[in-house]
């Protein structure tokens, strides 16, 4: 299994070109998304989202994200057919850019919504917030935390 964009394919070593191709598309966030704030675990479940990403789209962005590390999957204990995704650590430590990609954009549309109940909570203490979340992602995600 490929880990990460090896070093003759990168477009350069900025650090935010090399985050992009980790993360970098709408697909890919959305499923970090859905796997910080959903109990969503399951393909069928990721994939009922109300952004309708198609079944293609989503295995191929399963792959890229478990290929970098930013998720893992593991056979459902209830059903060995299927798989379960979570967070790993490199995940879970996206979470204060997803919700700034959050706030931003909220603070500059008035349509949009803040996908998460901890709105008023980031106004208050937003590393307390981080901290708060970051520790339940860890206990629900991480085996043995």
């Amino acid at each position: 299994m490929k880990k990460n964009v090896a070093d003759s394919d990168r477009r350069s070593h900025c650090a935010i070109s090399m985050a992009l191709d980790a993360v970098g598309d709408k697909w890919s966030l959305l499923i970090l998304r859905d796997l910080m704030f959903t109990d969503k675990r399951s393909y069928g479940a990721l994939q009922s989202s109300e952004e309708r990403i198609a079944t293609n789209i989503l295995a191929s962005r399963l792959i890229t994200l478990e290929e970098n590390q930013l998720i893992r999957k593991q056979a459902d204990p209830e059903d060995s057919r299927r798989y379960l995704y979570y967070l790993t650590e490199k995940g879970i430590e996206l979470l204060p850019v997803i919700i700034e990609l959050m706030q931003w954009m909220s603070k500059y549309n008035p349509e949009a919504s803040a996908c998460a109940s901890n709105a008023r909570a980031y106004k208050k203490d937003r590393a307390g917030l981080y901290k708060e979340m970051i520790s339940k992602l860890k206990k629900d995600h991480l085996p043995g935390k």
